[in-house]
Formats: C-alpha cells, sequence, structure tokens
C-alpha cells in the first residue's frame, strides 16, 4: 500500500511542476529587448550623419527560438543575424555601399519580475566579419577611396550584460570577451556600461519620449572610450515593438571593422523599427 502511495505521488508531482511552467516556441516577444544607445544590436533602419554625407544601413533581426516561464522567472534561446552599411549619397538617387558588416549568432536570456521592477542577464556568442564593397573603390583613378586597401578582419566573442530595469529606467553593465580575431595584435577585453529610459512624465498614449546612453571601453593597443547617447520618440509602448525617431551623437572608433581603429565623431538623425 504504501509503495502505490509513493508511486502516485512520485507521478502527479512532476505533473504539478509541469502544470505551473510555460514552454514556447517562437513566441511574439523577445524576452529582452535591444539596448537602445548600443551600436551592436540588431535594428531596422537608417543613420544619416549630418555632418557628412555618410548613412548606416541596418538591416537584420533577433528572434527567440524558444521561451521557457516559471513563475515569474523566463530563460530563453535566440538568435541575432544582421548586417549594418556604410553608404554615400550620390546623384539619381545612387547610394553606394562602401563597407559592410556581418553579425551572427546565438543568444541567450534570463530574466525575473519583482513586482514593478525586472532583474536579468543575457549572454550572446557572436561572430563578425567585415569587408569593403565596391563603393569604396575609386574607378576613375583605379585605386580604394583615401588609399585605404580592404583587409581581414573578423572576431568571434561571448558577451554577458546584466541589467536592472524600474520605473522605465533599464541601466546595464556589460564585459566581452575576443577568443578569437583577425588582426590577431587586438586585444581580448571589452567592458561596457548604459542605460535607456523612457519618460512617462510626458509620455502620451503611445508616444514615448526616451533617451539613452551607451559607453564601451574598448581594447586595441591601448584603452579608449567609445560614446553613444541618443535621444527621441518611439511610437509604440517602451521596450516593446515599435517606430523611433531619434537624434544620435556618436564619438570613438569607427564601428564598422574595416575602419576600426580611425576615431569617428558625428551627429546622426535616426529611424529604426524596434523589434
Amino acid at each position: 500500500m504504501k509503495l502505490k502511495i509513493i508511486v502516485l505521488l512520485s507521478l502527479i508531482f512532476p505533473l504539478q511542476l509541469l502544470s505551473q511552467k510555460t514552454i514556447e516556441i517562437f513566441p511574439d516577444k523577445l524576452n529582452i529587448q535591444p539596448l537602445t544607445a548600443n551600436i551592436l544590436e540588431p535594428k531596422l533602419g537608417f543613420l544619416f550623419q549630418l555632418s557628412k554625407n555618410e548613412l548606416r544601413l541596418d538591416i537584420g533581426n533577433s528572434m527567440d527560438i524558444i521561451q521557457f516561464q516559471n513563475g515569474e522567472t523566463t530563460y530563453s534561446l535566440g538568435a541575432d543575424l544582421f548586417t549594418y552599411s556604410l553608404l554615400r549619397s550620390e546623384k539619381n538617387f545612387h547610394f553606394p555601399v562602401d563597407a559592410i558588416d556581418y553579425l551572427f549568432g546565438l543568444n541567450f536570456g534570463y530574466t525575473k519580475k519583482m513586482r514593478e521592477d525586472k532583474f536579468g542577464v543575457r549572454f550572446r556568442l557572436s561572430h563578425i566579419s567585415a569587408h569593403f564593397v565596391d563603393g569604396h573603390y575609386d574607378g576613375s583613378n583605379n585605386k580604394w577611396r583615401d588609399n585605404l586597401n580592404p583587409r581581414v578582419y573578423s572576431r568571434e566573442f561571448i558577451e554577458i550584460v546584466p541589467f536592472y530595469s524600474f520605473n522605465s529606467l533599464r541601466v546595464y553593465a556589460g564585459f566581452t570577451y575576443i577568443f578569437h580575431v583577425d588582426p590577431d595584435y587586438i586585444k581580448k577585453d571589452n567592458y561596457q556600461l548604459g542605460f535607456d529610459y523612457f519618460i512617462k512624465k510626458i509620455s502620451w498614449n503611445n508616444l514615448n519620449p526616451f533617451i539613452a546612453y551607451d559607453l564601451k571601453i574598448i581594447h586595441i593597443n591601448n584603452y579608449s572610450t567609445n560614446h553613444s547617447f541618443s535621444a527621441g520618440i518611439k511610437f509604440g509602448k517602451p521596450f516593446e515593438k515599435g517606430l523611433s525617431a531619434y537624434l544620435n551623437f556618436y564619438s570613438g572608433k569607427n564601428v564598422h571593422g574595416e575602419y576600426f581603429d580611425i576615431n569617428k565623431k558625428y551627429f546622426a538623425l535616426g529611424i529604426n523599427l524596434d523589434l
């Protein structure tokens, strides 16, 4: 009799646990939204520089393949696949592509709700490769523009970014370890700090003003800093899908791998379809 009770309880207990948990394949919402001011995030949009005839075109996506929910805790496994390109504007609506970078990889997320607050961690395992394109070639003079020839640039890295969000403010810090890189004299460690904040006091319906800042400490030969600051308005709910229009200021090493050791500073107007 006791053995039957033990067997029955051993069957009921796991079923009871499973009834409290949810597994969802290809969910509609991301467990962790992209970091607003971070330059290495999947985006769908443009960034028009104000002082130079250059623009950035982002085409990409991040999606959760599976989410596992247990009460207020969510685990996720997803994939990132995107490009970010450097273009110029010319006559007759032509936009020669100067450089293009490819990023693809996996991401793992953990979030836990605590009343109105949320704590989480995002882990990424990614590859980036960079290339000059035909728009970088000066055909009339038969040479590469600015005397910069194509060079091999690629890196594989792991990135971990814990964050905490409350009252429409999300703050985060991160660490990146590059376990393989070309050229091989680039150092392995990068650091990150930032926030994004949606200003509820002046929001109206689904119009949400925001500010965001991302600081990266990167290590090439020496340490240097990259600053990215964005301010704008989002048509849609904070940290969900929508359309953003914003002003961006960037100062630091060029985001494109073919220019990785060249400094860049600009103001730009951005339009982005938030994932």
